[in-house]
């Protein structure tokens, strides 16, 4: 087997005190392996994709039937937008731990593919009355994003209204929320309403992890001007020509960084089709009332709206999701 080289300073027990506890089914020298590769996707798997990947299947390779190895690849996959096998890793790992939250990211996958309409069933599946609140979020925001597949940008629109986006309450996923509804109005032409939730986003979004600065710049018409020339002089003084405004977050991506996975029993990447039953989370909100009437909401919005072509190109994801 191919190995990655490794950097001295990664013993492997920087990963999650969870993961930990599940490599103890392996030999010593084994789970110290695996653990080190996992700490190695993590670190990569947002600046460097590919190469978080490659680790991934090193270690799906050395501990296919560790729940944990199976996720980290699922996610290595995704952000490689492998979305077949990202999502034949997830099945696995949800077979293993009997764990709903990974929901979600299953249905993106779907979208990946380009199959939004089995991310729609996705989400309306009572699978989903099992998720936090965090995942409810998550899962309304593949909804939309489904919807935008499908040409159903008053529908998407619908999705996204909720009390999570009418709150004055800044959750880590608050900025993801208000700039999905912000892309979605512009879309439908409601540039006015769009800019004051560009702006919203922008007010919650202390880590940078939209680039709703850039949409709102955009929307305003200004041009940024590169300070520096080619050889790193800087050429605002001669010149005066400086920028109107700075850009205050950097365009970002947030996606799911955790662990990773790779080389699978045929039995472990079962045909997709087949879901196992879950187990109930003792912490999930039941909202079914909520999620069913944003649900019958958007459906009647996709009424109203003219057919689309079902093979529209899907929007980059901003996280697991993004509408």
């Amino acid at each position: 087997m191919k190995r990655l080289p490794i950097p001295d300073d990664v013993t492997g027990f920087e990963i999650d005190k969870e993961v930990r506890q599940e490599l103890m089914s392996l030999p010593k020298t084994l789970a110290e392996d695996v653990a080190r590769n996992l700490v190695m996707v993590a670190r990569l798997i947002d600046e460097d994709p590919e190469e978080a990947y490659g680790y991934s299947r090193v270690a799906l390779r050395l501990a296919s039937r560790v729940a944990a190895v199976r996720e980290a690849a699922g996610f290595a996959a995704y952000a490689t937008q492998k979305y077949g096998e990202a999502l034949a890793e997830f099945r696995a790992a949800r077979r293993m731990t009997g764990s709903v939250e990974l929901w979600p990211v299953m249905a993106d996958c779907e979208r990946g593919l380009g199959r939004p309409e089995r991310a729609m069933a996705m989400a309306g599946d009572p699978e989903v009355q099992k998720l936090d609140k965090a995942g409810q979020v998550e899962m309304r925001l593949v909804a939309a994003g489904a919807r935008r597949d499908m040409g159903q940008i008053d529908a998407a629109i619908v999705t996204l209204q909720s009390p999570e986006l009418a709150s004055n309450a800044v959750h880590p996923w608050t900025p993801r929320l208000r700039y999905a509804y912000a892309d979605a109005l512009l879309e439908a032409g409601r540039e006015d309403e769009a800019r004051e939730w560009f702006g919203k986003a922008l007010e919650s979004d202390k880590d940078g992890s939209t680039d709703a600065s850039d949409r709102l710049a955009e929307l305003d018409g200004v041009e940024f001007v590169d300070a520096l020339d080619d050889d790193g002089e800087d050429v605002t003084g001669a010149a005066g020509t400086v920028p109107t405004e700075e850009r205050t977050a950097p365009a970002a991506q947030d996606r799911a960084a955790n662990v990773a996975d790779d080389d699978i029993a045929d039995d472990d990447i079962a045909d997709g089709d087949e879901e196992g039953d879950y187990r109930d989370d003792d912490d999930a909100e039941d909202d079914t009332d909520e999620l069913n009437a944003w649900a019958d909401r958007a459906d009647a919005a996709a009424e109203k709206a003219p057919a689309a072509d079902q093979d529209a190109e899907r929007p980059d994801a901003d996280g697991p999701a993004k509408a």
